[in-house]
């Protein structure tokens, strides 16, 4: 048993954390000594609507303020229902780039509505789209302005086979991972990043359009002070979350793997090296050249080491799945100690290839009180429904199938 001191804005907090090996697997089971957060009730949603949202039709749900178990076929629309809930979180599909993909098919509009109960007041949420037409938010009946207002009032942590995209695929995937932890804890930075992309696309449109030639030098100039004024502050902010959240990922890593691996993540960026506008100004006939912009924190990187070598070229499949794993636990405690509350954690197929003791473990970890409500999919039934007798943990499991959500089983 260890325990650890942390403080953050002058709150002191002790975690003891226990082990439970099975399998080589070993499972941190993270309570709090204090009642920090044990006195408040972990956000939770109540009630989901889904009309037209993908496969959904009409479906109303009434959610346990655990553990949310959905049960059914690969293809069946168990993922989709996580994706809603998500949705009504960060005002977009963890999926889908283009909104007008989550409306059913042949339908017009699709509309998603959600019961939380955050802090002990009920806040309802609700999104409405309708094709070729701007989405539109709403918080206890009142429109959003803006819709980045509404990131953050809900935090979220989806794992997801999708992640593997973080490890196999380009910088951009690592970026947004960054982007998307950020921007649920921080409004300025969620306003600077938009800033920032937008005048990025103008200054790359006019560089194509000049096609080489340097003829809008105040304009590009306008630009380039534009690009430095919110790129320095998403850079400090980048920083400095990554400084805070290593030891954060390699505790839960070293945990899952029983310590026979080193891991390390590598915050990569130009302006570790030189002043953003240095940058900017030397490049600027590179830029004309090939009609883009070269330098900036949109090249920036997070690389993923496993023993020192970026795991997408050594690592095994259980290997990458531990990473992932350990890279969303530990997201889910960063954003519990700097919100306050208690995410939403979304468990979509993590369970694939795994045995029934290990699935055990796992459940047993997130039935735990550090944990607030569960969201889980699965495809075996029988199995679900054994261990989650056995465990005795409170909770409702709900069958999909046919495009139908019917739920079967329910515990206090």
């Amino acid at each position: 048993m260890n325990a650890y001191l942390i403080n953050n804005e002058g709150v002191n907090r002790f975690y003891r954390l226990n082990w439970d090996a099975v399998s080589n697997f070993p499972i941190p089971m993270v309570t709090f000594v204090d009642n920090h957060f044990l006195d408040k009730d972990p956000m939770h949603l109540n009630k989901l609507s889904l009309v037209n949202f993908k496969n959904y039709a009409d479906t109303v749900l009434d959610l346990h303020p655990k553990l949310n178990c959905f049960v059914g076929n690969n293809g069946v629309g168990k993922t989709n229902l996580l994706d809603a809930i998500y949705y009504l979180c960060v005002c977009k599909s963890y999926f889908n780039v283009t909104d007008a993909y989550s409306i059913k098919t042949d339908e017009d509009y699709m509309l998603l509505q959600g019961e939380f109960i955050r802090k002990n007041k009920k806040e309802e949420i609700q999104c409405g789209l309708q094709r070729d037409k701007k989405k539109q938010f709403k918080r206890n009946k009142k429109d959003y302005e803006r819709l980045s207002d509404h990131v953050g009032l809900l935090p979220v942590v989806m794992v997801s086979p999708a992640d593997i995209q973080l490890i196999v695929d380009g910088s951009e995937e690592r970026r947004k991972y960054i982007n998307g932890v950020i921007s649920q804890y921080n409004r300025n930075y969620l306003d600077n990043t938009m800033k920032y992309n937008k005048v990025l696309s103008q200054r790359n449109r006019l560089l194509k359009d000049l096609k080489g030639k340097n003829t809008q030098k105040d304009l590009l100039d306008i630009f380039d002070d534009q690009l430095i004024e919110t790129g320095q502050s998403i850079y400090q902010e980048r920083k400095h979350f990554i400084e805070k959240f290593i030891p954060v990922f390699a505790k839960y890593y070293s945990f899952i793997s029983d310590g026979s691996e080193s891991v390390e993540l590598v915050y990569h960026s130009q302006l570790h090296v030189a002043d953003f506008n240095d940058l900017l100004k030397n490049s600027r006939t590179k830029d004309l050249t090939v009609q883009f912009t070269t330098v900036g924190i949109h090249r920036d990187d997070l690389v993923l080491h496993l023993e020192g070598i970026p795991i997408r070229k050594i690592g095994s499949q259980g290997q990458q799945k531990t990473y992932l794993v350990s890279l969303k636990l530990a997201q889910f405690e960063f954003l519990k100690e700097v919100k306050g509350i208690l995410p939403v954690l979304l468990l979509d197929d993590v369970f694939d290839k795994f045995d029934a003791n290990r699935v055990k473990q796992i459940l047993k970890l997130v039935g735990n009180e550090a944990f607030g409500q569960i969201f889980i999919t699965h495809t075996n039934l029988d199995r679900m429904t054994t261990i989650l007798n056995e465990l005795a943990i409170s909770h409702k499991l709900f069958q999909v199938k046919d495009n139908q959500v019917k739920e079967i089983q329910s515990t206090h």
